[in-house]
């Protein structure tokens, strides 16, 4: 029996335990099985590993995205350039990192580009950012981070002039700004100067319309919610543990 699983802390809404059992019972495939491990520190991890030798991947979320690069052995471009890891495969004996959020952003962006979607703002400057800035500079797509806090080369939200609306067309919410239950929360951007040239992407899949979007939509704006990435960043895992 192939085993996979996920490791964080807390795991009580494990979004990818549900999702990979029921993908195996759907697509008749009897030889694996997905658990949770919800560890209390980092330092477990190796024995997950010595505990369960048919385990051959892993997803990894909050806290350990990061505090697991010092036990894995090689990693993808994308998640050494981000410096994060959220899916991790055992061969041969040795543990590879994969950042599979790239995947999932890009392959649920992608159909909605059109050809003057060629420069995005990135709201917020988090984890979720560096997989989105990453997945961005692949697709050819300039972007410009917005950030409460000044980092080098943020802007802030009040720097957002008509002109920097005008002419990034892509906007994409990495910030928990309307998140269930902040339902009524948005991200302080001008959306008066939003056109039906925009399309708004919104990382947050609960609500599955945020205010953002909302008031993207009403101003002609092509909308995304997260979903589909959290699907397609899944399945991306799938891939790399049987490639």
């Amino acid at each position: 029996m192939r085993l996979f699983g996920l490791i964080g802390f807390p795991l009580s809404h494990s979004f990818s335990k549900g999702f990979f059992t029921e993908k195996f019972q759907r697509e008749g495939i009897t030889d694996c099985r997905y658990e949770n491990f919800p560890i209390p520190a980092i330092s477990h991890f190796p024995e997950l590993w010595e505990q369960h030798p048919e385990l051959e991947g892993m997803n990894v979320t909050i806290p350990y995205k990061q505090e697991v690069i010092p036990f894995l052995h090689h990693f993808s471009a994308a998640a050494k350039a981000i410096g994060a890891v959220n899916c991790i495969r055992r061969k041969n004996g040795e543990l590879t990192g994969h950042n599979t959020d790239v995947i999932g952003f890009s392959r649920s962006l992608q159909p909605l580009l059109q050809p003057h979607h060629t420069k995005a703002l990135i709201l917020g400057a988090g984890g979720a950012a560096k997989a989105v800035k990453y997945a961005l500079q692949e697709m050819g797509i300039a972007y410009t981070e917005v950030s409460r806090k000044y980092f080098d080369g943020t802007i802030a939200y009040e720097a957002i002039t008509p002109a920097v609306m005008e002419e990034h067309t892509v906007i994409v919410n990495t910030t928990p700004l309307g998140m269930y239950p902040n339902v009524d929360d948005a991200p302080p951007i001008p959306y008066e100067e939003i056109t039906s040239r925009h399309l708004l992407y919104d990382l947050i899949y609960n609500p599955a319309e945020t205010l953002f979007m909302k008031k993207g939509a009403e101003r002609g704006a092509a909308v995304k919610n997260g979903h589909e990435m959290l699907i397609l960043q899944a399945e991306a895992s799938w891939e790399i543990w049987n490639a």
